[in-house]
């Protein structure tokens, strides 16, 4: 194992992480999480409720990470319209929609009870 590169993929890595913060909707997903873990700090949740939290964020921008690069590919692929290629490029969307939904039940499901 070539330590070198192994350490050289983590700031490529951050290299990519630093380039989706550029988008929209990713810095719409950071600031979301920064409103989410504030509400946690002021709720007080349990261990198991900040897992459930930080596992869900971190799906999330995840997500939009890897929708941001199917982006790109198919840009890059296809820099025309095409129609295989917006049905790519949606369906990735859709999956973050998914997740982003997904997530806002689970805040509901955690946050709801206490604040009621």
């Amino acid at each position: 194992m070539n330590v070198r590169k192994f350490f050289r993929s983590f700031r490529y890595a951050m290299e990519g992480i630093l380039t989706a913060v550029n988008e929209q909707n990713f810095r719409f997903h950071l600031v979301s999480a920064i409103i989410v873990i504030t509400a946690g700090i002021l709720t007080g949740l349990t261990i198991v409720e900040w897992s459930i939290i930080v596992l869900v964020i971190f799906l999330v921008l995840g997500a939009e990470l890897i929708n941001t690069a199917i982006e790109r590919v198919v840009d890059l692929a296809s820099p025309e319209f095409h129609p295989i290629a917006k049905q790519a490029k949606d369906i990735a969307a859709g999956a973050v929609l998914v997740f982003a939904l997904a997530s806002v039940i689970i805040g509901l499901l955690i946050f709801l009870p206490k604040w009621l």
